[in-house]
């Protein structure tokens, strides 16, 4: 890991997210990936496989659950995640299965940033609304490009 976790959490803490459909404000759910475990870049190629991993876990789950990119602010990186319909604990256990730094939970609207690897608190990062960016679809091939600081 080349980056501090001081500026690993910052990068986290600048997230947003793209969906194609809006999710109801009062739903609880993790958002989780699979991709770049320890926040080291893999390939297109081992990214896909560890997120078709995890889809087949969470399709286990027997839980609802959507698509969704996690991107930095300035749209310079892009990791394929779920939106998956689970309680915390769930969420946490999957994020140590898949090597995560850390996953985010939304509780009443509320988004969390949960460290999972790194050693720091729990973080509250205000209203998911804010973080939103509709778009019609999602681009065909994520790009895994390097890491950026936030504004």
């Amino acid at each position: 890991m080349n980056q501090s976790i001081e500026e690993l959490l910052r990068n986290y803490q600048c997230t947003q997210f793209l969906l194609t459909q809006r999710i109801a404000k009062h739903l609880s759910f993790a958002i989780i990936t699979a991709c770049n475990p320890r926040g080291e870049l893999l390939s297109q190629s081992q990214n896909r496989h560890l997120d078709k991993l995890l889809l087949n876990e969470i399709e286990q789950l027997h839980c609802p659950y959507r698509a969704i990119m996690g991107a930095a602010s300035d749209m310079s990186h892009f990791e394929k995640s779920w939106a998956v319909f689970i309680d915390k604990s769930q969420a946490v256990r999957l994020g140590e299965r898949y090597v995560q730094n850390a996953i985010f939970y939304v509780e009443q609207g509320e988004l969390r940033l949960i460290p999972i690897l790194l050693k720091a608190d729990e973080v509250s990062l205000g209203n998911f609304q804010n973080r939103i960016n509709l778009i019609n679809d999602f681009p065909p091939d994520v790009s895994n490009g390097e890491k950026v600081k936030c504004p």
